[in-house]
């Protein structure tokens, strides 16, 4: 009996990543698919002047295909700063505040009813 249950059920949930393993698979992915790109635009069926007319920097576009980073250190600073442990750890203070700020407005809001 209990197969036909556990058939009926359907298949189970998959397993959710942990942090570390969702880090990694976005860092995996993220190198395959820039590695993709960087190849198909050396590839001769790429149009590489319609492509460099339409974006705003041709020369990092040339140093990203060529195999540079495609981010430049600015924008991994400005990222760690909006993203990173730091953000992180502010935004959980200001959540703590607000619900802290929450919870006394609702025992005022108790009082007033007795």
């Amino acid at each position: 009996g209990r197969r036909m249950q556990s058939s009926r059920l359907g298949p189970s949930p998959p397993r959710l990543l942990t942090e570390e393993e969702y880090q990694l698979q976005g860092k995996v992915e993220t190198h395959r698919a820039l590695e993709e790109l960087r190849s198909f635009c050396q590839s001769p069926s790429f149009s590489a002047w319609n492509t460099v007319s339409r974006i705003q920097s041709p020369k990092r576009f040339a140093e990203f295909v060529g195999g540079a980073s495609h981010v430049t250190p600015n924008e991994v600073s400005v990222h760690e700063r909006e993203f990173g442990l730091e953000s992180i750890f502010i935004n959980e203070q200001l959540f703590e505040e607000d619900e802290e700020e929450e919870e006394e407005e609702e025992e005022m809001g108790n009082s007033d009813s007795f």
